[in-house]
């Protein structure tokens, strides 16, 4: 099992089973955020917060868009039985032990982000030799450089003094996200014969 995507076509491209294997889950994770952002930003909330929270629903909305058009789809019948477990684990649940259930929630969605944008590498997975001017690989390229100015964010957020006395708790939300996250990515990578970082 290689550590990449691929072996390349003639012209240098990703498989398309594999395209669109990967392409579906990070629409998947990433429409969850883009959805959950939204609604987030209909709540009641530091008005702070609002300009960022608006800045990263446009960065996700950017992200799905971007994997629609670059990916080259072919019919996958697996999907039917991956994409519902996929989204029943993007669901926010209140995190335990935070008496005001719309913070907790809130900290659920930031910890969900987080672990999106920090546990899934999807360029790591491009070979060498893969073209510059690919769609797919350049679309790759630019979700992991989007989340690395995302994850930003989150992590000022979730270190912010508001939840020094929850601390424990918070963290516990991040693990739990980023162990869930790195998991789902993992047996996305092993089904189209990839090896993860974790496991090579």
């Amino acid at each position: 099992m290689s550590c990449f995507l691929g072996p390349l076509d003639i012209s240098g491209r990703v498989p398309p089973k594999q395209q669109t294997r990967v392409g579906a889950f990070l629409i998947s994770a990433h429409g969850a955020l883009m959805r959950q952002l939204t609604l987030a930003l209909a709540m009641p909330s530091e008005r702070s917060w609002l300009a960022e929270l608006n800045a990263q629903l446009f960065r996700e909305t950017e992200i799905v868009s971007l994997m629609l058009q670059a990916t080259r789809w072919v019919p996958d019948l697996e999907l039917l039985a991956l994409c519902p477990s996929w989204e029943a684990a993007w669901l926010i649940t209140p995190v335990p032990n935070i008496p005001d259930q719309t913070q907790g929630w809130i900290i659920d969605l930031a910890a969900l982000g987080h672990a999106i944008h920090g546990a899934i590498r999807p360029a790591a997975v491009l070979p060498d030799g893969t073209p510059r001017d690919d769609a797919f690989a350049e679309a790759l390229r630019r979700t992991e450089f989007e989340s690395g100015r995302l994850i930003q964010a989150q992590i000022l957020f979730l270190k912010s003094p508001e939840f020094v006395s929850m601390r424990d708790a918070v963290g516990a939300a991040v693990d739990r996200r980023h162990a869930q996250v790195r998991r789902l990515w993992r047996e996305v990578l092993a089904s189209i014969g990839v090896a993860s970082e974790a496991s090579a």
